[in-house]
C-alpha cells in the first residue's frame, strides 16, 4: 500500500456523527504507508467523541480491505482539532 492508496481509503471512512470523510475533516495529522503497514497519527473532533471506537474500527477495517496487514493508530489531541475555513463553510457553521 502506498500513500495515495491510503488517502483514498481515508476518503471512504466517514465520521459517523458529521458524515464527512476523515481526510476532508483533517483528522489525519500524519501517516506513513510502507509495504503492508500503515501508521497513523490522528485526532477526533473532540476528545469525548462518542463514535471514536467505531471510527477507529472502520479505519482499520477499510485499510485492511485495501491490502494493509498492519495498522497502527496513535491518537493525539495536540493540537486540538479545528475545522478549516473551507470545512466550516461546507458544514454551515
Amino acid at each position: 500500500m502506498n500513500r495515495e492508496q491510503a488517502i483514498e481509503v481515508f476518503k471512504r471512512v466517514y465520521d459517523p456523527e458529521i458524515q464527512v470523510d476523515i481526510w476532508t475533516l483533517g483528522l489525519i495529522y500524519d501517516f506513513s504507508a510502507v509495504d503492508d503497514t500503515v501508521k497513523i497519527t490522528m485526532t477526533f473532533t473532540t476528545p469525548l467523541c462518542p463514535y471514536g471506537p467505531i471510527l477507529l474500527e472502520n479505519i482499520q477495517s477499510e485499510l485492511k480491505k485495501a491490502g494493509a496487514k498492519e495498522v497502527h493508530i496513535d491518537l493525539t489531541f495536540e493540537p486540538p482539532w479545528k475545522p478549516s475555513e473551507e470545512l466550516r463553510e461546507m458544514l454551515g457553521v
